[in-house]
């Protein structure tokens, strides 16, 4: 089972296969694996002290950051996720980052993101296109339409808890004039926007 894996210089935490999304350009459609990682299908969802066990085969020092991602959303498992940031923090003083859909307050039901003050220091949020319809139609959300208003919502509220707020959008599905628009929002939610390879 695979809790930690190594890519671009960072130590990946892998521990849910789960997601509210089914995003129609997912990595984990086509593969199994990151770089030289071994397979990130998960036979269960390891424990927290599992994955902190993980660390000790590691060379922390070699590592910018410790991020949250993996085969599945990370944040649906959002207790053990700030549990293992809190362990990082103490034991090894990485930066922490969480890649997400930024559903987690739909997932839950209440407000999250006041949950990650101190332990995330970057919430990376796929934003994939500056239009609602066009989102769910990427993302397959279970949440419905509606999912896309509350992704937005749920980055302007990470500003007031986390030193760095990233929106993301793929390179492979936009036009220029839909970055322009991203670009866009970005801008009047003060986060930070970033066009990612489509195997990054």
């Amino acid at each position: 089972m695979t809790i930690l894996y190594e890519v671009h210089g960072n130590l990946y935490v892998n521990l849910t296969n789960k997601c509210s999304c089914a995003c129609t350009f997912c990595l984990r459609q086509t593969r199994d694996h990151m770089e030289d990682s071994d397979v990130l299908w998960l036979d269960r969802e390891p424990s927290v002290e599992e994955a902190k066990a993980e660390f000790e085969k590691f060379d922390m020092d070699k590592y910018s950051e410790v991020v949250f991602c993996g085969f599945g959303e990370p944040t649906m498992r959002l207790d053990a996720m700030l549990s293992v940031a809190a362990f990082v923090k103490e034991k090894y003083g990485k930066p922490t980052r969480v890649n997400t859909n930024g559903l987690a307050d739909l997932f839950y039901g209440e407000p999250t993101a006041h949950k990650l003050k101190g332990l995330i220091d970057t919430v990376s949020i796929s934003l994939n296109t500056p239009n609602k319809e066009r989102y769910y139609e990427l993302t397959r959300s279970r949440f419905g339409i509606g999912s896309f208003d509350a992704m937005l919502a749920y980055a302007a509220d990470c500003t007031k808890y986390v030193p760095h707020v990233v929106m993301t959008t793929v390179d492979t599905t936009l036009t220029k004039e839909e970055e322009d628009a991203c670009r866009e929002i970005c801008r009047n939610l003060g986060v930070t926007y970033r066009i990612r390879p489509w195997e990054d």
